[in-house]
């Protein structure tokens, strides 16, 4: 039966400044300018902007998200941002793309199944119990400053579950140059205005160095385990003895290095970052706080730490943690390029057009989220989650293309935690208000104080 479509209407252009169209208003706060687009148009549910001198659609609805990221997710390759992630990260899940992305899911998707994250587990919860030792030592009377101290511990917790040991002086040199990877990228991205590729400026010097310390550290942990044949109950090790079920084929050393720089940048930044809103919002919200407290007592009891198992049985931490990746989704935009047109209800977009989707978007459109500035866990409980549409909340992603790690992130976010507010009250910090920094991920502009006690 031949499908008939209504006549196409032109997408609606927001308007914007010669040549350089919506690029200013968009540097100047990105965040305030898609939330101006989602209010002016999101009755049409989608709308053309013009950024860094290239027309770009963005998607405003779950709906339309849906087509792109699922329902006819192979139209849709990754945007230009990507290529510049791809100078650091190589071909790991997050950049490649096709038949290669398709054979690195394949292989690593059995490193993430339940089974194998629940022995992860144990390794969180020690690591979370050792850093609240450590934040006891130092929360005498004064604040602590979680935008530091929680990357602290969610690389110490990404390095034991990725290589099995803390590292130990090569951590540094590591977090260090991956820091400056990071940090060129996000100059990359954010900026529109770049040196050629030809003019080696400093950052493009620090950007090699750094490349070359992270290859020679990854590279060797890879070849002496390889030769030594030990096996370990860490991601590398279920990595490396992943094949291909179709093709008996494993990863080769490049393939195993651009996975390993992907899982430890995304595995402990974006996390660190989340877990930072987290108690910022807590702090902020002591009827909230103290609910989440008297789930942890009644569950633990006189028990000290929480097991494993105990993860599950406090469903009111993991609403509080999903409600705060709904107000700062660490993924707040993505892009995509078109490979070929396509429909959306009366408008269409044609090939090698670029698309942006964003979770910020979607996760502060008030028809799905009554009051959307308001931190309320209780819209992550069942009965309401079940009528809400499955892309009005995609902290992770979605589609095909959901992020591998999403339940590892949230597995280590729940016992950090747990930890933490079994051990310490949380009191906020008189005055401080912290708002959101739009880079690569969504972080907090200020740094995110809060007393222990």
């Amino acid at each position: 039966m031949e499908t008939t479509h209504s006549p196409i209407r032109p997408i609606p252009v927001h308007p914007g400044l010669p040549v350089i169209g919506n690029t200013l208003e968009y540097l100047r706060d990105p965040l305030a300018f898609f939330r101006r687009l989602q209010r002016d148009y999101g009755h049409e549910r989608m709308v053309r902007i013009n950024v860094g001198g290239r027309a770009t659609t963005l998607m405003l609805k779950p709906e339309e998200t849906k087509q792109v990221v699922q329902e006819n997710n192979r139209n849709y390759g990754r945007g230009k941002s990507f290529a510049i992630l791809k100078t650091f990260l190589g071909n790991g899940l997050l950049t490649s793309e096709g038949d290669l992305w398709r054979k690195q899911r394949r292989l690593a998707q059995p490193a993430f199944h339940r089974q194998k994250l629940a022995i992860l587990a144990e390794t969180m919860i020690e690591e979370a119990v050792a850093w609240a030792d450590r934040l006891e030592k130092v929360a005498d009377n004064k604040p602590v400053n979680f935008s530091t101290a929680t990357t602290d511990v969610t690389l110490r917790i990404v390095t034991k579950t990725l290589f099995g040991s803390s590292l130990g002086d090569q951590l540094d040199s590591l977090s260090t140059a991956l820091a400056n990877l990071n940090h060129f990228a996000i100059n990359a991205v954010v900026n529109p205005i770049r040196a050629p590729k030809w003019v080696p400026t400093p950052s493009k010097r620090n950007f090699e160095r750094a490349t070359t310390q992270v290859n020679n550290l990854i590279f060797g942990i890879i070849e002496s385990r390889r030769k030594t044949g030990e096996t370990r109950d860490d991601l590398l090790d279920m990595l490396l003895r992943a094949t291909d079920e179709e093709t008996g084929e494993g990863m080769s050393d490049e393939q195993l290095r651009d996975e390993m720089v992907t899982l430890f940048t995304a595995g402990h930044e974006t996390t660190a970052t989340s877990m930072a809103w987290t108690l910022y919002l807590l702090a902020q919200h002591p009827g909230i706080l103290q609910r989440a407290k008297a789930e942890i007592r009644a569950t633990l009891g006189e028990r000290s730490q929480p097991s494993a198992d105990d993860l599950r049985a406090m469903p009111y931490s993991s609403q509080v943690i999903n409600e705060s990746l709904r107000l700062y989704p660490p993924g707040w935009v993505m892009s995509r390029l078109s490979l070929g047109p396509d429909r959306f209800g009366d408008h269409a977009i044609a090939a090698n057009e670029g698309v942006l989707l964003s979770p910020y978007v979607l996760h502060h459109d008030p028809a799905s989220w009554p009051d959307p500035e308001h931190f309320d866990p209780e819209r992550f409980a069942p009965e309401l989650s079940k009528e809400r549409h499955p892309y009005a909340y995609m902290p992770f992603g979605g589609g095909p293309r959901l992020c591998i790690g999403n339940q590892f992130a949230l597995m280590e976010m729940q016992a950090l935690l747990i930890v933490l507010l079994h051990r310490f009250e949380l009191r906020p910090v008189p005055g401080l208000q912290v708002t959101a920094q739009p880079l690569i991920s969504l972080r907090p502009r200020q740094a995110v104080q809060i007393y222990l006690s």
